[in-house]
Parts: structure tokens; C-alpha cells; sequence
């Protein structure tokens, strides 16, 4: 076996020195004496001193949860460790939520929890079994002379590090204290059945526990709640015993006669604390490393910190065993956990915001509120709960079609769903989709094709691309309207198809692009002015798309009737064309989003300034719009909920009163996207990334939203709106590679309810044939 690379140069010992190697931890939790253990595996000649300022009895937690597959890795790393630990571990397969009279159980979920104290002893007496020395009540106060002193030091001292904080210049941590209060509490209640989540209704507000069994005898009690909610109790002007009693008061039902206990003997305040999510840019320094908590902090609720810090402690000796030096086991130790770590703080945010923001959700159905707290992370999807427990999500399927109107047991995307009188047979929709191929803004064949084909396809809704209401409201010449004759005629003839061989609806997105027009086709150069014949433009004010842009003239009351009277006209257009539904796009920085977001609306008269004023122009088009389009027919408006910049241009929060207001003035569906407003955008990309925007309007107005933004897969889909983040659900990009997305994922769904075409149903039998043949395949394989 290697041993420990020492650094080049430090405390006297240069690489190759035949001195033993030292190696200092400080912080006696599980990263640093894993990482003690671990390192001792690998070389036994390498001498280790773990410093922890605390006694070695003493634990300010309670219970930690460790995945299965955790204590694999744990089993491959250290048999006898592990073995010690699965020896002491409570296991639980279900997850409870309880709401008031409500309990709803779901299996298969597999977690084990064990005492934090008893966590720590094992791995104290497995770490002087191989030799590690520990040095308790012990304040590493000068950290520069302990790494000349020693070859290589580990900061495993938590989430206050205070070796982080010498080297902070170096480090560079992130620290973002998280809105909610907690406090860590135990109960000698048995919660042996079931991790259980149990909200509460007080004349303060909703105050909600976290509560799981780690032995015999005690569990995991976890109080949380908002910082309004704690304020109204007066926690922060309690003691330990006052916090403590108001707890148990609050949670009486469900503690069956017995006490809470805290063991926050250290903490003010009774003990609550909000949470810090820490990320460090840099995870290393000379002969420093950070390892757990010190580097990276992943929330509480998804019971996995001590999980990432024990397998960093694996990787990074596996790392130093292997690798030449210091330098390259820390690059490659910092380079490979931080994907993990990422991922892993991508979920603990998810969880957290969704608990952040829980009253949010406290109003859905008991089933819907179960789903969406077991979702919450993303990590648990649609169809990893069906593995887990067919039983209960065809139960929370079931009821999600009854809400529809509709007696069976399928995926939630392929729900009816209604608006006025238009009739949808699923949920999803074809996202618009820009084909740059119309001449003179005329549809052509190619839109006839694109179209059709999609429609046949088997969504419950298909968008045209925006379609304009003017010449000069287009974005490029390659962009259609409705605005001639002739586009009419091009439109109805799509229409006409649609309606008679397929069971799909078809929505016209109206709209102008405003600063945006005037640029090249989308495979040119997107949002750059046309080499020759630019018409000119109008917008809010007069700021441009960018520096090459050219400047748009601010448009005045004159302006306003005409593309006011424009967008009448198209939707007098898209009715005698046959569509079932219009939208107006009020995104994406096109002209009356120009109005609605202050990064472009400079104006100083009462089409700007207050949110109000900015919404003045755009409602008064809805309106007018409104009262021409028939009444049994829907109208949608997609927003961009997020301007990525910051507080300077449209936020989520205001978002929710841009939705409103639509609401108000008898908007039928929001259609939720985001950005697309400025050059100085900083969106930040993933799975599903503009959903939380449909969610958060969807379920802080009561509106109906459509998600759109990165989907993909049905289990996205399904996801989403069996959680209540949205009613409809939009997919661009996977209709461009697959026209016939809906009636594809019906077939890997195994539902043969999806009408196809009568020509394609040989096509139909096979495709379902072959399906079946790669089930039956995976289930043998798996047997």
C-alpha cells in the first residue's frame, strides 16, 4: 500500500523523507474520524491525531440517516465499522404525512437511522483499534503552525469551521443563512414505522416536525416552522424548558404522553437555529484540505450530510493513497466531489425551499400535498414511486383523473382537462416553436407539415410558433401572421385538418416583437439586425435589444390603438381560421413585455414606473382582445416570470402580481416561461427550471399555469402536475426530434387508451408489442 504523499516542503519534511507521515483532523464528528479510519486502512504507519474541542460524550443531535446504498460503500471501505453500524441501525421502509385528521402512508422508501452518539462511539473505537490518537477538549487555535507541523491537515471541524475561517481569503465560502427556524429535538414516542412528517395548525401558524425512530427507545424530533411563525410564538424570548414545553403543547396528539428532550445545552435561544448552506469555491490549500460540513452544507430534510461527508472521506483517501502529491489528490478530490456535492445541494435546496415555502401547498388535497412533499427534492420521481409503491401512486393517480372528471386509474398526462368549452384529452401541449419559414409572413407547406404532423401526435394541444399581427411586428421575414387574407385561407386550411383528423386543439400565439423584430432567421445570427432591409421599430421606450441593435421609437397613445387594433384584428383573423384558443405573448422582451418589465420600460407618464402602470398597456390589449374573441373559447398570455437579473427587473415574487392581475381581468391560463428580456440575463439552467415559477403562481393565486422550460421525459411531466405545479405542461425541443412524443411515452407508459390515426395502427400494435417484449426483458434481468 501507498502512503500519504506529503506536501513538497513543510515542517522540515520534503517528499521522500523517511520521517512517518503525520496527519492532523480537526474535528472529532463522523467526516473526520471516517477520514481517520479510512486513512489508517490504507497506510497503518501513517500517524493520525484527531483534535475535537468537545468531550468525547458529548452529540448535539440526535438520529442520523444513512442510505442503504451508504452503508454499502461504508461495507466495501471498513467491514468492521460497518458492521458495528448496520448492528445498531433502526430501518424504516415508509414515509408518513400527517395533516390535521389526515395519515397518508407510502412504502418502499428503505432509510435506516442510528443515534448520533452511538454513530460516534463506533467510530471512536474503530479509530483507536487502528492506532488513530484523539485529542478531546482541544481548540486548534493556531492552524499556520499546524500545517508546518504535520504533512497533511483535514478540517472536519463542521459548519462554523474555524480552520475555514483563518484561510477564508483562500477558501472563499458561501454562506447563505436559510429562511426557516428549526430545532433539533428527541422523544421516547415511538415513530418506528414510518420517517414521519407531521404538520400542525396553531393560532400562530403552521409549525411542523420531522420525526424518525434511531433506536429502541428514542427518535429524531426535528420542530420546524417560518421565521413569522416563531416571532408569534416568542420563541426567541424562551428558554430550553419554555421552547421545549411550547413544542410538546403544540405536537401533544402525536407524542403519546411523552416529553421532548433537548440536548442544545450550548445554544442560546432554546436552541433554534436557521439553517446555513455553505460552498466553499476553493476546497484546498498547501497541506489543508476541507472535508464534510467545512466545505459544503446539504439541508437537514434530506437527512444526507453525514452520508456526503463519510463518502468524501472515502474518495479523498483513496485519492491520497493513489495519487503522486498532495496537489493532484486535492485537484482531483475537490473536481470529483464537487459534482456530487452539487448535486446533492441541488436537491437539499429543492427540499428546503419547498418546506420554506409549505403554506403554500398546506391548501391542496391531502394526496396531492403528500405527492408533492415526496417529490419536493426531484430526486424521487414520478415513476421511481411507482417502484416503491405501485399501490399507493395508483391510488394518488386515481384520484387526480377523478379531479379531472375522469373514472380511472393512468398517468396524470394523460388527464381531460378543460378551459371554458374547449375540451383537452391530455396535458400535454405543443410548446411554440419559431420555424422561421413563412414568406411575407404567409404559412407555407412547411407549417402545414410541422403542424399536422405534431397534431397527429396525440397531444391534448398544439401552439402555433408566434405569429404576428403586423408586417413590422414580425421578428424575422421568415416569421408568419395573421394579418392578409392570405394567411387566413393558409391557417384554416391547418385548422380544418386538425379538427377532422385528429383529436388534438390547436391554440394561435399572437404577439409583435417589438425591440426584438427587424433581426436574421434563428439559424443565422438569433437577435441580430438583418444585413439589409430592417424595417423600423416600436417598443415601451427607447431602448434597444442590444448595442447593434437599433433603437426603437417609444411608442405613443397613436401607436397604442394601432397595435391594439392589430392584435384585434388577428384574433378576428384566428377565429374565422378555426383555432380553439389564442394567446397573447407578453414575453421574452417582445412588445408588451417591453412594457411590462422596468428593464426596458423607461416611460415617466402612466404606461410606467409602478407595476400598475407598466401593466396598463398590455391589460388594455387583453381587453379589447377579450371582447372580440367569443366567449366559450379560451385566451392565454405567457409572462417571463424571472428577468435573471436581480431585483432590477421582474422577479418571481412580482411575478405572482403580474399573474393576478391577468387573472383578474379574466385571463383563462397563465402560460409561465422566463427570461429572454435582457442581454444581462444570468439564468440558471437544469431539469424542469422554470417550473418553480408555475408552481409558485400556480399556488399562490389559484390560477391555472402551464410549466414550460427543459422537460422532457413523461415522469417530468407526470411529476408536475400530479404535485399541483402546473395543469398543463409544454415540451419544445422533444417535438422537434419526435412529432409523435405523446403517443410514444403512452406506449413506454404501457396505456393503450391514446387514439392514434387509423392508418398507423399496425404501426401502434408493433410499437406496443416491442414495448412489452423490453419489460418482460428488464423484469427477467432484474430477477
Amino acid at each position: 500500500m501507498n502512503s500519504i504523499a506529503p506536501a513538497r516542503t513543510h515542517g522540515g519534511v520534503e517528499s521522500g523523507g523517511k520521517r512517518p507521515r503525520r496527519v492532523a483532523i480537526c474535528g472529532g464528528g463522523p467526516a473526520g474520524l471516517y477520514a481517520a479510519i479510512s486513512l489508517k486502512l490504507r497506510d497503518p504507519d501513517c500517524a493520525i491525531t484527531v483534535f475535537e474541542r468537545n468531550r468525547p460524550d458529548d452529540t448535539f443531535g440526535w438520529g442520523v440517516v444513512l442510505s442503504e446504498e451508504t452503508l454499502e460503500n461504508l461495507a466495501a471501505n471498513d467491514p468492521v465499522s460497518a458492521a458495528a453500524i448496520r448492528d445498531h441501525f433502526a430501518y424504516w421502509d415508509d414515509i408518513a404525512v400527517v395533516r390535521g385528521d389526515n395519515r397518508i402512508v407510502s412504502t418502499g422508501h428503505g432509510f435506516c437511522g442510528i443515534g448520533r452518539q452511538r454513530l460516534l462511539t463506533i467510530l471512536q473505537q474503530r479509530a483507536l483499534e487502528l492506532g488513530v490518537e484523539m485529542d478531546f477538549e482541544s481548540e486548534v487555535e493556531d492552524v499556520a503552525s499546524m500545517m508546518r507541523e504535520y504533512d497533511l491537515v483535514i478540517a472536519a471541524d463542521g459548519v462554523n469551521s474555524r480552520v475555514r475561517e483563518h484561510f477564508t481569503e483562500v477558501f472563499r465560502p458561501e454562506i447563505e443563512m436559510r429562511a426557516n427556524k428549526f430545532v433539533w429535538l428527541g422523544t421516547h414516542q415511538k415513530f418506528d414505522d414510518a420517517f414521519t412528517f407531521i404538520f400542525e395548525e396553531t393560532e400562530h401558524g403552521w409549525v411542523w416536525a420531522h420525526a424518525y425512530q434511531f433506536d429502541d427507545d428514542t427518535a429524531t424530533f426535528i420542530v420546524e416552522c417560518s421565521e413569522a411563525t416563531w416571532d408569534a410564538f416568542g420563541f426567541g424570548a424562551m428558554d430550553r424548558e419554555q421552547s421545549v414545553a411550547t413544542c410538546e403543547a403544540i405536537f401533544a396528539d402525536h407524542l403519546g404522553g411523552h416529553e421532548l428532550i433537548s440536548n442544545a445545552k450550548h445554544l442560546r435561544g432554546g436552541g433554534w437555529l436557521n439553517f446555513p448552506r455553505v460552498l466553499c469555491q476553493r476546497w484546498h490549500h498547501e497541506n489543508l484540505v476541507l472535508l464534510g460540513d467545512a466545505a459544503a452544507t446539504a439541508h437537514f430534510s434530506i437527512g444526507s450530510g453525514t452520508k456526503l461527508a463519510m463518502e468524501s472521506a472515502i474518495a479523498l483517501a483513496d485519492l491520497l493513497q493513489d495519487e503522486p502529491d498532495l496537489e493532484g489528490a486535492f485537484a482531483t478530490y475537490e473536481e470529483e466531489r464537487r459534482v456530487e456535492v452539487l448535486k446533492l445541494q441541488s436537491a437539499a435546496r429543492n427540499s428546503c425551499e419547498w418546506f420554506e415555502e409549505v403554506e403554500r401547498y398546506l391548501k391542496l388535497e391531502p394526496m396531492q400535498f403528500a405527492y408533492s412533499l415526496l417529490t419536493r427534492s426531484q430526486r424521487i420521481s414520478h415513476e421511481n414511486l411507482r417502484l416503491r409503491d405501485a399501490r399507493w401512486l395508483g391510488e394518488a393517480e386515481g384520484w387526480f383523473h377523478r379531479q379531472a372528471g375522469s373514472n380511472t386509474t393512468r398517468a396524470p398526462m394523460l388527464a381531460p382537462f378543460q378551459l371554458r368549452g374547449m375540451h383537452l384529452a391530455n396535458r400535454v401541449v405543443v410548446s411554440p416553436m419559431a420555424q422561421y419559414k413563412a414568406v411575407d409572413g404567409c404559412p407555407t407547406d412547411w407549417h402545414f407539415a410541422h403542424y399536422a404532423e405534431r397534431a397527429k401526435g396525440g397531444a391534448g394541444l398544439v401552439y402555433t410558433e408566434m405569429t404576428c399581427v403586423s408586417p413590422e411586428g414580425r421578428i424575422t421575414p421568415g416569421c408568419p401572421g395573421l394579418y392578409a387574407p392570405e394567411h387566413e385561407a393558409a391557417w384554416k386550411r391547418l385548422t380544418d385538418f386538425v379538427h377532422a383528423e385528429t383529436g388534438a386543439k390547436i391554440c394561435a400565439q399572437l404577439g409583435h416583437s417589438g425591440p426584438k423584430g427587424s433581426t436574421q432567421l434563428g439559424w443565422e445570427e438569433m437577435d441580430a439586425p438583418l444585413a439589409e432591409g430592417n424595417w423600423p421599430l416600436l417598443s415601451a421606450s427607447a431602448v434597444p435589444w442590444s448595442d447593434r441593435n437599433q433603437v426603437p421609437k417609444p411608442m405613443d397613445r397613436g401607436d397604442m390603438d394601432m397595435v391594439r387594433d392589430q392584435f384585434v384584428a388577428a384574433a378576428q383573423m384566428a377565429e374565422r381560421a378555426g383555432f380553439d384558443m389564442i394567446e397573447l405573448h407578453m414575453a421574452h422582451g417582445y412588445l408588451l413585455s417591453s412594457f411590462i418589465t422596468p428593464l426596458t420600460n423607461r416611460r415617466d407618464d402612466e404606461y410606467g414606473g409602478s407595476l400598475e402602470n407598466r401593466m396598463r398597456f398590455p391589460l388594455e390589449v387583453f381587453a379589447a382582445v377579450r371582447a372580440e374573441w367569443p366567449e366559450s373559447k379560451p385566451i392565454s398570455v405567457r409572462i417571463s416570470a424571472n428577468d435573471w437579473v436581480g431585483e432590477e427587473g421582474v422577479t418571481p415574487e412580482e411575478a405572482v402580481a403580474i399573474a393576478a392581475m391577468l387573472q383578474e381581468a379574466g385571463v383563462d391560463i397563465c402560460d409561465v416561461s422566463a427570461g429572454q428580456t435582457s442581454t444581462r440575463a444570468e439564468p440558471v439552467y437544469g431539469r424542469m427550471f422554470q417550473t418553480p415559477f408555475s408552481d409558485r403562481i400556480r399556488n399562490e393565486t389559484g390560477m391555472a399555469t402551464m410549466a414550460v422550460g427543459n422537460i422532457y421525459e413523461p415522469d417530468h411531466v407526470n411529476s408536475i402536475l400530479l404535485a399541483g405545479r402546473a395543469d398543463l405542461v409544454c415540451l419544445a425541443r422533444p417535438h422537434l426530434s419526435d412529432p409523435y412524443w405523446t403517443l410514444h411515452a403512452a406506449a413506454e407508459l404501457d396505456d393503450r387508451s391514446v387514439a392514434w390515426p387509423d392508418p398507423y395502427l399496425a404501426g401502434r400494435d408493433q410499437l406496443y408489442r416491442l414495448a412489452e417484449k423490453e419489460r418482460l426483458a428488464a423484469e427477467e434481468f432484474k430477477a
